[in-house]
Parts: C-alpha cells; sequence; structure tokens
C-alpha cells in the first residue's frame, strides 16, 4: 500500500539521526531492549506474566461461582471487565511483577494500603489525563482547579512509589550481591548491571509503570468484545489453543508459539481500535513522498485508524479475522501493523504488552466456553451521547 511506503522511507529516515546525535538516548535504549524486547527477555518474564493471568482467571471463576446465576457448573453472569482488566495489567505488567519482579497483591482478599494507594493514583492519572489535554495547563494551575490538583497528586505518588522501589532494589543489590541467574525483574535487572545512571533508570521505569496499564486492559476489553460478537472466530481461537496446550507440556511459551491466532486476535482487535492513533516521525532532510514535498523538520504522522479500516490496505476491512495476520506473515506484507510503531522508536513494552495479552486470552478460553456480549437497545449515537453525558459530569465535579 502507498502509505507503507511513506511510513518506511520517514521512519528510516528519522532513525539516523537518532544513531548520530542521540548517543545518551540509543545507549539507554539499547539496554532496555535487551531486558524487555528481546527473545531471552522474554523467556525470563512470560512465567510472570503466566501466573497474574492464571490468577486473575481464577479470580474471575470464582466470582461466577458465586455471584452468577443458574445452575452450579452452567452459572453465567454479565459485569463490566473493565476495573478487573485494568488491575490484571497493573499487576502484571506496569506494576510489580515485571518491572519490579514482585506482586502487590491485587487479586487477594486485602491488599496493602501501599498497593491502595498507588491503585488509586495510577487510576486518577489515567481519569484526570484526557480532559487535561483539551485545557490550558497555566489556567487550571492558576485557578487551582480540582482536576489539575487531583492530576498533579497522583503523578507525585507515582514517581515516589518508582524512587522508593529503585532505592529498595539498590539496597538488596547491595546487600544480597548477584542474582546468581534469577529474573530479578526489569528494575533489578537494570540496577545489577549497573551501566544506566540511576536517573535513567527511575525516569524509564515510571514510564513503563504508568504507560503499560491502559494501553493493555483497553485492547483487551475489545478483544473479548470481537470475539463475542464473532462465536465463529472465537471457535477457531479456542480449537487452536487446547490443541496447541495439549502438546506444549504445560510450557506458556509453547502454547503461545503453536496458537498464532492468539496474536492475529491482538493484532486485529489494535486494527480496529488502535490505543495510539498516529505513529509520528521528524524527517531529518527534505524527502519526497508520494510527488509531496516534505521539508526537514516537518511533523509527519500516519493515521492508524482510518489505515487499519482501508479497502485499499485490507481487504474486508470491517470483518475481525485474526487469520488475516498469518496470511500476512507469510506473504511478506509488512508495515501494515504499527499499533507499536517499529524500529528502534517502537514501544518499549511491546513483547510485555503482546505475551501478556495472549495469555490472558488462552487462559479465558479455558475458562469459559462462550462470551456474551449483547447492547440491548443501546445503538451507537446513544452510546455517544452517554460518553458526552459521563464527559460533562466528570468536568462539572472536578472544575
Amino acid at each position: 500500500p502507498k502509505v507503507s511506503v511513506c511510513v518506511c522511507v520517514c521512519v528510516c529516515v528519522c532513525e539516523k539521526r537518532v544513531l548520530l546525535n542521540g548517543t545518551e538516548w540509543r545507549a539507554d535504549r539499547l539496554l532496555l531492549n535487551r531486558e524487555v524486547m528481546v527473545t531471552s527477555a522474554v523467556r525470563r518474564f512470560l512465567p510472570l506474566l503466566d501466573d497474574v493471568a492464571q490468577d486473575f482467571c481464577r479470580s474471575l471463576r470464582h466470582r461466577v461461582e458465586t455471584e452468577g446465576v443458574g445452575e452450579t457448573g452452567q452459572r453465567s453472569m454479565t459485569l463490566d471487565p473493565s476495573p478487573d482488566l485494568f488491575r490484571f495489567a497493573l499487576e502484571g505488567q506496569s506494576s510489580c511483577h515485571v518491572l519490579y519482579g514482585e506482586r502487590i497483591g491485587l487479586f487477594s482478599s486485602s491488599p496493602s494500603e501501599e498497593a491502595e494507594r498507588f491503585i488509586w493514583a495510577v487510576e486518577r492519572m489515567l481519569a484526570t489525563t484526557p480532559p487535561l489535554l483539551y485545557l490550558p495547563p497555566r489556567l487550571l494551575l492558576a485557578l487551582r482547579a480540582p482536576l489539575w490538583t487531583q492530576h498533579a497528586t497522583a503523578w507525585d505518588h507515582i514517581f515516589s512509589h518508582g524512587f522508593c522501589s529503585v532505592s529498595v532494589c539498590r539496597l538488596q543489590t547491595v546487600v544480597g550481591g548477584a542474582s546468581d541467574g534469577r529474573f530479578l525483574g526489569v528494575l533489578g535487572q537494570l540496577m545489577e548491571a549497573g551501566q544506566l545512571s540511576s536517573e535513567l533508570i527511575k525516569a524509564n521505569i515510571t514510564e513503563l509503570m504508568a504507560g503499560g496499564v491502559d494501553t493493555t486492559a483497553v485492547p483487551l476489553q475489545f478483544a473479548l468484545f470481537e470475539m463475542a460478537r464473532n462465536p465463529g472466530v472465537q471457535e477457531r481461537v479456542r480449537a487452536q489453543v487446547l490443541s496447541s496446550w495439549q502438546q506444549a507440556s504445560g510450557s506458556p511459551q509453547k502454547a503461545l508459539q503453536g496458537a498464532p491466532l492468539l496474536k492475529g486476535t491482538i493484532k486485529e482487535t489494535l486494527r480496529l481500535y488502535p490505543v495510539g492513533i498516529t505513529v509520528q516521525r521528524y524527517p531529518v532532510r527534505d524527502i519526497v513522498l508520494q510527488n509531496y514535498h516534505v521539508p526537514a523538520g516537518t511533523l509527519v504522522q500516519v493515521c492508524l485508524y482510518p489505515l487499519g479500516r482501508s479497502p485499499e490496505v485490507f481487504e474486508r476491512p470491517e470483518r475481525f479475522e485474526p487469520s488475516r495476520w498469518s496470511l500476512d506473515a507469510a506473504s511478506g506484507g509488512g508495515f501494515r501493523s504499527l499499533a507499536f510503531g517499529f524500529g528502534s522508536r517502537q514501544c518499549v513494552g511491546r513483547r510485555i504488552a503482546e505475551n501478556e495479552m495472549q495469555l490472558l486470552l488462552m487462559h479465558v478460553i479455558f475458562l469459559l466456553q462462550n462470551f456474551i456480549f449483547n447492547c440491548g437497545q443501546c445503538g451507537p449515537w446513544r452510546f455517544f451521547e452517554i460518553i458526552c453525558e459521563i464527559y460533562q459530569q466528570f468536568l462539572s465535579e472536578n472544575w
């Protein structure tokens, strides 16, 4: 597709600037890639993500069995999965288990007080961010609006949590010595390597921690929604997962490798519902894209939402069809899935997020036989009106 050529040229040009002028950034990113992107890193943290995914499903099963309706063994339940998926992402990827090598107990009956405060901080940060994108920060600061105060307070606690974790990890490294090959979490690995300054470690860990929650939880909810309203797709994915699991001998990595439809499900979800709506690059020299002259330093954006729904790029784009990505890989068609970006500036948490979402879907498929979604009388326009009403209520309560 034409747009694919544009993306390729733009990013390659941009990466030259990074290599020439961003020595410190390059060292920072290369070390992070080694801990979270390469295959050996995935093998280290995959069991941690698998533990959280299984705990989530056990918690969901218990909830259905105790609160659901119907006969024993055939109970059903209607619920909003957003809060549970949010906590799953927080527990698994960005808060503790992969980054810090420990759990904060979000699926236990009584999480710690610090865990509850951290949950509140991340939830408040995410809830207050959208309206702040459209309101002048200086005005909010001058008026001391509750919206701004809550946002700043939430970030203060998130940074405090990250800095405290770095300090504790440094102390443990000094007292405990080498890890003897044990996975210490991304933070522990970076501290043990000793190749990055504390400030760089704090900045990167905090960004991973705060940026990997809603960006995982929301696509998971859309994936469940699409599988619920496409029972044929759901059954094909289930059959492949069950077959792969039987041959994997309990290895989550082998199970995922044998079920490419799981990865296709995530790609297809992000095609239709991209978390980031654009991929942005600044070319470092003048270039010509499709007979358009683009001066150096101009912001060039590829819009992912129309790209993912364009019939010029995807055959029957309105259909949810995970198998299209298996065919795509076989034909060598690249640059059609850009949800995480690509190249040296792609999302640093990509491998964590991809595997986290696939593992959850895999275990949910084991747990539940059917996903049932009913929109009732709520059409798309009424849904839009409800969102507007919620947004207006939020502003009135926080202004």
